[in-house]
């Protein structure tokens, strides 16, 4: 079969998706640019307002700060689960493999409702921990970063996990032995010859969960209570309750630019096969 003949048959095969991409995602962003330079009136009003509007600024600088916090939060379980996936014995990956698997079967909104009945003010921890004497106040765990943190992090950790499998999977077993002949501790061993043969997965992991984490919007709808707002959920309030249609497209466009700058840099360090595993 000849390279000329597998390509109108690769472009054939691909044409519904491509057609349905295009329809559903570029043909309306290119409604929202159209939005962000006509509304309220032509120009780049919208988007000088993006870079020197106080409160919008103050939103992207805090969904920057959860974005961070959860990804590093994120990381590191995912880092422990995928390690045991790997590197465990069959019982302990099969516990590994229905930690991973069970959240993606429960929507976004339930496991959302399901921490603030944990952390609100009335919620089993608080109850518990004032039954029990701990404390005497409700610790403000819900409706605040902490709480929208917890959430966005309970939600993401599955997909950190496969990259970083991925990559642990590709360690050749012999470095790990030639550490371990040449006298190497297994703390030595892991700090000094596994992890750093772990990093690529951990660069696209954190990339996975920082793009994801940035468009979140029931998470931080329900746990912050409107006290966390994150970019995603300004969008929204700019377009259905303002209505300010114009800045609401410039900043969903200056989102996407920044998206889209992210998801260059995640294909420069990692294939889009190890994602998956």
């Amino acid at each position: 079969m000849t390279g000329k003949s597998v390509l109108p048959r690769t472009i054939l095969l691909l044409a519904p998706l491509l057609l349905f991409l295009g329809l559903a995602y570029v043909v309306p962003f290119l409604g929202v640019i159209r939005w962000s330079v006509t509304l309220p009136e032509p120009g780049l009003g919208q988007y000088h307002a993006v870079l020197t509007d106080p409160l919008v600024q103050s939103v992207f600088i805090r969904t920057l700060r959860i974005c961070l916090f959860v990804t590093v939060a994120a990381l590191v379980m995912a880092y422990a689960i995928a390690y045991v996936w790997v590197r465990g014995t069959p019982a302990q990956r099969m516990l590994a493999e229905f930690c991973i698997l069970v959240p993606f079967w429960i929507s976004v909104l339930t496991r959302a409702f399901g921490w603030l009945a944990l952390l609100s003010n009335r919620g089993l921890i608080n109850t518990w921990l004032q039954a029990a004497g701990v404390i005497s106040e409700p610790l403000a765990l819900a409706r605040n970063e902490f709480g929208v943190i917890i959430g966005m992090t309970h939600f993401l950790i599955p997909f950190a996990v496969f990259p970083i499998a991925s990559a642990m999977r590709s360690i050749d077993e012999r470095v790990l032995l030639a550490a371990r002949g040449m006298g190497a501790s297994r703390s030595r061993i892991f700090w000094s010859v596994f992890v750093p043969l772990t990093y690529g997965g951990l660069i696209g992991a954190a990339l996975i969960v920082f793009v994801f984490a940035l468009g979140f919007f029931v998470t931080p709808a329900i746990l912050g209570g409107g006290r966390s707002v994150m970019v995603a959920e300004l969008v929204y309030l700019r377009i259905f309750q303002s209505p300010d249609w114009g800045l609401g497209a410039a900043i969903s466009v200056v989102l996407v630019v920044f998206i889209g700058v992210l998801l260059a840099l995640m294909r420069r360090f990692i294939k889009p096969a190890h994602l998956v595993g």
